[in-house]
């Protein structure tokens, strides 16, 4: 009989864990609301069910009355509740509700984070109509909504008056109306996935980060592996599974956000409980040779084998913005790189980058060696 795999979201993120999950033979149910920009699964997946991932409590019953073997989804931050909350009450592989409340609120998981001792910036909550405590911080400062993701609603403030537009920003991209103010960190950034399993985390790869700096901090480029001295590399490693054990992180994909000083100073910026965004699943694959995604729908219904990683080829993806328009003419002349592996444009406009959500393409490369296509 085939296993059942509840997806939470039906949106194009999801379409890749569709896809796989019924390469390997599973029943995909998908879950989402019946609306335009939220059903790209729908006739994909061999079951879509119009609830909205909000409903978690009949979400439960619709899983409950189908019997499923797992539950997940990947890259969609509002769906990490849900998740847990119906494998929580199924007695399913997965984390425990409560602390996915925390995963997903920026404010809570620093609070979680400075309680465990994990290296982290000064921060500070602001609600609206009230005045956020700014002791102990020095301008710039970054400013994030709480529960939003993607880049979305982030700014830096170089001073009291940015930051008062950053706050409202930020705080009208938040369900809750709420934002942090953190110390801005310089450094490089690097993103770490890793696949955690009965609370031990498997790193499968750590990529160095291009950003469209300030104001808004958008990705866009990747490399992996990192080129990153294997001394800071043990530090980012070791910070990357104290934040996933302050979280309570047992199961699952997560992608984990790191900024290493000059001086060599490792301060966690976000952990996401769930798997990364920016194609860092085909980059996993590409240079480790495993399947991440099969990886993770395996933990989702409760198989695990621990894997043997080891770094084979140098990676990296570069998205296409109206910040680097010369990425276009690559993708369209892809078959004359005997490097590139994938490319797409997905929007004919370009946009300048104020989210992830203003990226109009990409392509990702497959070398012997880190490949550095334009200077930014």
């Amino acid at each position: 009989m085939k296993k059942k795999l509840a997806i939470i979201s039906a949106n194009a993120d999801q379409i890749p864990l569709v896809k796989k999950a019924k390469e390997m033979g599973i029943e995909t149910h998908c879950f989402a609301w019946d609306k335009e920009g939220y059903i790209d699964c729908k006739g994909i997946a061999d079951y879509f069910h119009p609830i909205s991932i909000f409903e978690k409590e009949q979400i439960l019953e619709k899983c409950k009355e189908l019997k499923i073997d797992g539950i997940t989804s990947i890259v969609y931050d509002y769906a990490v509740p849900t998740v847990a909350y119906v494998a929580q009450n199924m007695g399913l592989t997965g984390n425990n509700y409560e602390d996915a409340l925390v995963h997903v609120n920026k404010y809570k998981a620093r609070e979680r984070f400075f309680q465990k001792g994990v290296s982290s910036p000064h921060f500070a909550v602001a609600r609206k109509k009230e005045t956020p405590a700014m002791s102990g911080f020095k301008y710039p400062v970054i400013v994030k909504p709480t529960d939003c993701f993607a880049s979305r609603g982030v700014m830096k403030a170089n001073s009291e008056k940015e930051l008062k537009e950053a706050l409202e920003r930020a705080q009208n991209f938040s369900f809750s109306d709420e934002a942090i103010i953190e110390e801005f960190v310089t450094g490089a950034e690097v993103s770490v996935d890793s696949i955690s399993w009965k609370g031990k985390h498997y790193i499968f790869g750590i990529r160095d980060k291009v950003t469209s700096g300030a104001p808004y901090f958008v990705e866009m480029a990747h490399h992996e592996p990192s080129q990153l001295s294997m001394e800071s590399i043990a530090k980012i490693e070791n910070e990357a599974r104290k934040a996933l054990d302050a979280l309570n992180i047992r199961y699952g994909a997560c992608d984990t956000e790191i900024k290493i000083t000059e001086d060599g100073e490792v301060y966690l910026i976000e952990v996401n409980a769930r798997m990364g965004g920016d194609k860092s699943c085909e980059l996993i694959g590409y240079t480790t040779g495993h399947d991440y995604l099969k990886i993770a729908v395996n933990v989702a219904l409760g198989y695990w084998e621990e894997p043997v990683i080891t770094h084979k080829y140098h990676t990296g993806v570069y998205f296409l913005s109206k910040e680097c328009e010369w990425i276009k003419q690559i993708i369209e002349n892809k078959d004359k790189y005997q490097e590139i592996a994938e490319a797409e444009i997905t929007k004919e406009e370009l946009f300048p980058l104020q989210s992830s959500a203003d990226r109009s393409g990409y392509f990702i490369y497959k070398s012997d060696k880190k490949k550095i296509w334009s200077d930014y």
